[in-house]
């Protein structure tokens, strides 16, 4: 396998056309690297065939997509810790800026074993960060964190609050874990960090959720800039997130200066093909022609069930039911609970037919996971973790908005000149 290079590397290896080729191809599968290309999948069996005939100008371009693409290792300019890791998105959008994990924490023991899999089995992974003392934790430049979401999000709000329970950081399960990152930040003075979060935290609450959490990074010394970003600019998934990033100098970093495609993916470059032009990914798909296994279509009762509840909710003047997708569809936010039924993002599988689930593959590649992504858990539970992670290259735009501001503070660092703000605004 090909070592990933960073995206802020302005240039590859000297990899020759066959290896640019198999290494492009690993990355975004052959019909993912057509649809970036603008070629045909044909071309790119051609080219595998004979590496030779790919024009210097194709090499130029599978360079450049490449460079699109995180690495899931860093390089080291920056040392960053990952709490509340799950699956290490975070980690990989900001190891593809450059920066170096030296830290870890997640409890939940099957997102421990993906992101083993994918990061070192013989790296530690600590696990409750409650518990952690913040004296073990090594010093590092950037703290990242998507602390738990669900005591702020929509969905969660509304069944906590139909069951009567607590929520926000009256939820004391997850709700409070907020304090234990604003814990750690008073203890080792990052240079800076990263939080995520969903986008009902601004208003959760009336707003005073909010208003807590930047009063309390606020209070830490830490200059706050935070901004909603959809992630359908980088995936075809309308996914909006909040995420916060404080430095403890002003350096004049803001998210505003974070640059999104205008233009974003549609489903058709994730969704498995199904005729012959990407090799069969076992468990997910078989034969020659790479077809879905049949077990992500639904059942007739509950495709029944599911039109039926669509239908009733139409009627009372709801929004409910589910979200049925071709290839030129944008998809809903994909959810925790879509191993439950799907209902979310129903592919259309043509007249006649039930529509099917995504398979976990396609999960994965929603959330902008390479396919050597490895999936080492159990469909229900790769559901739960892609459904919990973050957009990777949506996180790797943000950390490379952030990465020449602390390599500024980290030059201050050796030479004790500090020209800030890096950026003025009119």
């Amino acid at each position: 396998m090909y070592r990933r290079m960073p995206i802020h590397e302005p240039f590859l290896p000297n990899l020759s056309p066959s290896e640019l080729l198999a290494h492009a191809s690993e990355v975004f599968g052959p019909r993912g690297l057509a649809t970036k290309l603008e070629v045909s999948t044909k071309t790119i069996a051609r080219w595998e065939k004979s590496p030779a005939g790919i024009s210097r100008a194709r090499q130029l371009a599978l360079r450049e997509v490449l460079r699109e693409f995180p690495t899931l290792q860093g390089e080291g300019e920056f040392t960053f810790i990952d709490l509340f890791a799950g699956i290490g998105g975070i980690r990989a959008g900001i190891a593809a800026a450059g920066g170096r994990c030296v830290y870890t924490s997640e409890w939940n023991p099957w997102a421990r074993r993906t992101y083993a899999a994918n990061f070192g089995a013989d790296e530690p992974i600590a696990g409750d960060v409650t518990k952690v003392d913040a004296a073990e934790i090594p010093d590092h430049d950037l703290l990242a964190a998507g602390f738990p979401c669900q005591p702020f999000s929509i969905a969660g709000v509304s069944k906590k609050n139909a069951l009567g329970r607590p929520h926000g950081f009256d939820c004391t399960t997850q709700g409070t874990l907020f304090f234990d990152v604003a814990r750690i930040i008073a203890a080792k003075r990052p240079k800076a960090f990263l939080l995520e979060n969903v986008k009902n935290l601004i208003s959760h609450d009336g707003g005073n959720t909010f208003k807590v959490i930047r009063e309390t990074l606020g209070g830490l010394g830490y200059r706050i800039s935070w901004r909603v970003l959809d992630a359908r600019s980088f995936v075809p998934q309308h996914r909006e997130r909040i995420l916060i990033v404080g430095f403890r100098e002003d350096t004049g970093f803001s998210l505003e200066d974070v640059v999104l495609p205008s233009d974003g993916p549609k489903l058709s470059t994730i969704l498995h093909p199904e005729d012959g032009s990407e090799p069969s990914q076992s468990p997910y798909t078989f034969g020659q022609e790479g077809k879905v296994q049949a077990k992500y279509g639904l059942f007739v009762e509950l495709w029944r069930y599911l039109k039926g509840y669509a239908e009733k909710h139409r009627k009372a003047g709801n929004g409910f039911g589910f979200g049925l997708v071709d290839g030129a569809s944008i998809a809903r936010t994909l959810s925790a609970r879509y191993y439950k039924d799907g209902s979310e993002i129903l592919v259309r599988r043509g007249s006649g037919r039930t529509p099917r689930r995504l398979t976990p593959r396609e999960c994965a590649r929603l959330m902008g996971f390479p396919d050597s992504f490895k999936i080492p858990v159990s469909d229900t539970q790769a559901y739960k973790q892609f459904g919990n992670t973050v957009v990777v290259p949506l996180i790797a735009a943000v950390a490379t908005q952030i990465r020449p501001h602390l390599l500024q503070l980290k030059q201050y660092e050796r030479d004790g000149v500090l020209q800030l703000p890096l950026t003025r605004r009119a």
